[in-house]
């Protein structure tokens, strides 16, 4: 470090963040759904995913979608 750097952070090896860092609640990634959606293979004709990707970006959830409706959910 040039000795001209002014070093405004504070040292985390010292006792008071060391005992705060192991207090700290670590939350990593999105949060967690109600009602998350399930992973599973489905075999379509190319007819059907031809029509719904030509739809653009979501082409996956017009598909949930479309099927939410036929089933009444």
């Amino acid at each position: 470090m040039p000795p001209d750097f002014d070093d405004d952070a504070p040292d985390l090896a010292t006792p008071y963040w060391q005992k705060r860092a192991a207090k700290a609640t670590v939350q990593r990634g999105r949060p967690k759904l109600d009602n998350p959606k399930v992973s599973t293979t489905i075999r379509l004709s190319p007819e059907v995913i031809e029509y719904f990707k030509a739809g653009g970006p979501g082409w996956q959830s017009r598909i949930d979608e479309a099927l939410r409706k036929v089933a009444g959910v």
